[in-house]
């Protein structure tokens, strides 16, 4: 599983690089479409049990068939899109806007808005589910301490609050007992919540992860994977001991598990590729592929029922003074140019 597999992509092309069969890696290929639309990204969601994908586009959220990659329905006035999370039971989505403040609950089936929630704490960015307690969880950049809002996904109405250490929450994730984990950007921390009572537990450093944003859980192996541009980490959700370190790409956000494969995805959208880690065990992890894709996608999600991994990526044409849209790492944002390309990129395997 040492083997590394390099995929070149060309518009509209799929093409797949294979290893020696005593590798037994998994055969990678990548498909990519341009949806059209306007806008960038942040977060995008699929409903494994549709097939479709949910993909924010700043001010609004575009619907797409994973499977052929053609838009299927447009959710409009999402002013500043974060992300979506998707409550099948009750069957309502529910999309963070960040300029506005407010999270617009919408219909599954038909697409159609239902109302929008004013998030009175502000800096709404962050979204996710958790099915077992049955409850949409925010993630939020408020001042002046960032906060966790949950909503009852029947009503959309505020059942909670907690406030945590600092204004930096980013990626957020439960583990279906009971708590749930959030990575603190500003602290390089993982914060401990309790679901019910809507209060921190504790905290725990991962000082290998250098501004953590990306996070996943595993049940099975009771283990949480932080994701950060270089070095990502694998804790023990009962300790919080680092147990195990990954070398990935730069840019990394919104990570990807893929629970019955044990392969976890960590796109890297400053270097245009994903990284493909597979778990052996709970405490030791082999990185079977680096993928190439498309640089500025930073996020990533995997349907489950299909094992396919989307991502989404606007490329951007040079900016009207002639000067490069990108720089080093530490330069902060590119300067953006004209969208010239709204890339759809879906990675499978056998």
């Amino acid at each position: 599983m040492n083997c590394r597999l390099h995929l070149l992509l060309a518009p509209l092309l799929m093409t797949t690089a294979t290893c020696s069969a005593q590798a037994q890696s998994p055969l990678f290929s990548v498909s990519k479409v341009n949806i059209g639309g306007e806008g960038g990204t942040d977060y995008i969601s699929a409903e494994p049990a549709s097939g479709r994908v949910f993909v924010s586009r700043q001010t609004h959220v575009m619907v797409v068939d994973g499977a052929s990659g053609r838009v299927l329905g447009d959710i409009p006035d999402t002013p500043g899109a974060h992300g979506a999370a998707l409550a099948v039971k009750s069957n309502h989505g529910f999309i963070t806007n960040g300029t506005d403040s407010t999270v617009t609950m919408f219909d599954l089936k038909s697409l159609q808005t239902i109302k929008k929630i004013p998030v009175a704490v502000g800096g709404v960015d962050g979204i996710m589910y958790d099915a077992v307690l049955d409850r949409i969880i925010l993630s939020n950049h408020s001042k002046p301490v960032g906060t966790l809002v949950a909503l009852d996904p029947s009503t959309g109405e505020i059942t909670g609050a907690a406030q945590l250490s600092n204004d930096s929450p980013e990626g957020v994730v439960g583990d279906g007992k009971g708590r749930i984990y959030v990575n603190l950007e500003g602290s390089n921390t993982i914060e401990v919540v309790d679901a019910r009572t809507m209060r921190v537990i504790t905290d725990w450093p991962i000082p290998d992860c250098n501004r953590p944003t990306g996070i996943v859980y595993d049940g099975p192996s009771n283990r949480i994977i932080s994701g950060c541009s270089k070095t990502s980490v694998v804790v023990d959700a009962a300790s919080g001991a680092v147990v195990a370190t990954i070398a990935n790409g730069q840019g990394v956000d919104a990570l990807g598990w893929d629970p019955k494969e044990k392969l976890l995805y960590i796109p890297a959208g400053r270097d245009g590729n994903v990284t493909v880690v597979h778990q052996d065990d709970p405490d030791h992890y082999t990185v079977v592929a680096t993928v190439a894709t498309q640089t500025g996608g930073k996020t990533l999600t995997v349907d489950t029922a299909t094992h396919t991994v989307y991502m989404f990526a606007a490329e951007y044409g040079p900016v009207a003074d002639g000067a490069s849209s990108s720089g080093p790492p530490e330069a902060g944002p590119p300067r953006k140019g004209p969208l010239i390309g709204a890339w759809f990129l879906a990675i499978r395997h056998q």
